[in-house]
């Protein structure tokens, strides 16, 4: 439980001042700060004040701001100072057991896929090897290397299946009152918001409010809030301001300047150190061969032979997801995510730790190339493509991939889908699961995905933004239901699953937001 909110907030400024402490911008700071000391307007006795105003007009005071922002973002509110490390990742107790058993299955099936095919999780590459792989890195989807012995390590149906499987083990055979009629494939009692409290979080999105994505709203011409719009996010950027940046999303980004914003929202700026970072990680892929590497040239070749879009970034997706393979930063995050990640060796040094590989905790590379395809589209350099998407990863692409009672978590998405649609969509509810059509099991890769591979990519970029703007992915699962009633008509009508997934095989045409809007404000609750 939480403690009252003084306390909390020193416990946060604590925390965050502690991750603050180690990080280049604290040096930077202290380097500025130092060079000022030289400056006449700084004096003696009114030196605190002098450098802090020096600070401020310099634009350092607004870079600090943007880091707590971010740190704010991506770490949950501190618990009880007395509540074990596990209670911050996850506090239900059989979310964690779920969580640990679904992360061994992995494990266990990459671990008899080394013995199957005699290959080690890992080993260091013959020099050979290593210089060959280094010239064609800008090229690496002109090898065809004979990957047909290689599997996915699971697809989102087993997926699915584990989280259909979940029960709160406090309640026998579904006694929760609250909860007993609740129709849906997920069956563990987690609140989830109803329509009026997501008009409250999602009011941005209403029908007389200016939104890019809508080309024909009542109340405001398009082109003149297109442009308005524009002059409005050229001033956030002139500011540099994330929380600002965060409040501008909402409304969408205009194209020619989401990349900036998204990595304002995010914080990322692209470093001399962080490129150093991104260099580190591309040599630890030269020295080191992974199973996972074969994982994920097979998880890419699938992905961008199926799909001309992502085609032309092959080279990219390559890239960024065997460097994120290596990327033992991405392991902070496991301090706040359910999963833990798995360790393996490279071979012949088993125990000791410095030659631990930390295995990826999420082996489906397919979400994750379909997650970074769309950000290849605003980003071409690949440090910072990398940086973009392993911070998008942190904060919100891990919610997907790991079983918690967090509101992003999947499970908390499935529910929210399954209660929007029961209780919105009664009719189509009942009738799809009487055929055997149950909602979720066709909705579910959307949105373990977050619609990525599906909608039309501006769209999906539209949708991004909003999962920027709110800090949350909520929105997924409203999209979800929102398909659902656009098409219920056609729905209504089939007999069959396979009938249901052709009516809903291609949202490639469909309009984000109109969508959305029609059914969060237009839906009579």
């Amino acid at each position: 439980a939480m403690q009252d909110p003084e306390r909390g907030l020193s416990l946060t400024i604590a925390r965050v001042v502690q991750r603050l402490q180690g990080s280049s911008l604290h040096s930077q700071l202290e380097r500025q700060a130092r060079v000022s000391l030289h400056k006449p307007e700084i004096k003696l006795e009114s030196l605190k004040e002098d450098i802090k105003d020096f600070l401020k007009t310099s634009g350092w005071e607004k870079k600090l701001q943007n880091a707590v922002y971010s740190e704010l973002n991506v770490f949950p509110w501190p618990c009880h100072p007395a509540a074990p490390p596990e209670h911050i990742k996850e506090p239900l107790a059989y979310m964690r057991k779920a969580q640990g058993s679904w992360e061994k299955r992995i494990l266990k099936s990459l671990n008899s896929m080394c013995t199957e095919l005699n290959i080690p999780l890992a080993q260091k590459r013959p020099a050979n090897e290593q210089k060959e792989l280094l010239n064609k890195w800008n090229e690496m989807g002109t090898d065809e290397p004979d990957l047909s012995l290689f599997r996915p390590v699971y697809a989102p149906k087993d997926f699915l299946e584990v989280l259909m499987n979940l029960r709160n083990p406090n309640y026998e055979n579904g006694e929760q009152p609250s909860f007993r009629n609740h129709l849906g494939l997920i069956q563990v009692p987690l609140k989830v918001k109803d329509i009026p409290e997501l008009k409250e979080d999602f009011s941005e999105l209403g029908l007389n409010i200016g939104q890019l994505g809508i080309d024909d709203s009542a109340q405001v011409p398009p082109e003149f809030f297109e442009n308005e719009h524009v002059r409005v996010g050229q001033k956030v950027l002139a500011e540099q301001d994330s929380a600002a940046a965060q409040q501008y999303v909402r409304q969408g980004c205009p194209t020619a300047l989401r990349a900036d914003l998204w990595a304002l929202i995010l914080n990322i700026s692209n470093q001399p150190e962080d490129i150093l970072y991104y260099e580190q990680l591309k040599s630890n892929v030269i020295q080191h061969n992974l199973l996972v590497d074969s994982l994920i040239y097979k998880d890419v070749k699938l992905t961008a032979s199926n799909d001309d879009y992502y085609f032309v970034f092959e080279d990219y997706l390559y890239q960024v997801l065997l460097c994120f393979s290596r990327d033992t930063s991405v392991l902070e995050h496991f301090t706040y995510s359910s999963a833990t990640p798995p360790k393996s060796y490279i071979q012949g040094k088993l125990g000791m730790e410095e030659y631990a590989v930390f295995y990826p905790p999420n082996v489906n590379y397919n979400s994750f190339i379909l997650s970074v395809a769309p950000l290849c589209f605003l980003y071409h350099e690949p440090s910072k493509l990398y940086q973009i998407f392993r911070e998008m990863y942190v904060r919100f692409f891990f919610r997907l991939h790991s079983i918690s009672s967090h509101p992003s978590g999947i499970v908390s998405l499935c529910l929210l889908f399954e209660t929007l649609l029961q209780t919105h969509l009664p009719q189509l509810f009942y009738h799809l699961r009487e055929i055997g059509a149950q909602p979720l099991r066709i909705s579910f890769k959307w949105m373990v995905r977050a619609f990525s591979g599906y909608l039309a990519t501006d769209q999906l970029l539209l949708l991004w933004d909003r999962i920027l703007g709110y800090n949350s992915l909520e929105i997924l699962a409203v999209l979800a239901a929102a398909v659902f009633a656009f098409r219920a008509v056609n729905l209504m009508e089939v007999t069959s699953l396979a009938a249901a997934e052709a009516v809903l095989a291609d949202l490639s045409t469909l309009k984000v937001m109109p969508l959305l809007q029609i059914f969060l404000f237009a839906t009579v609750t």
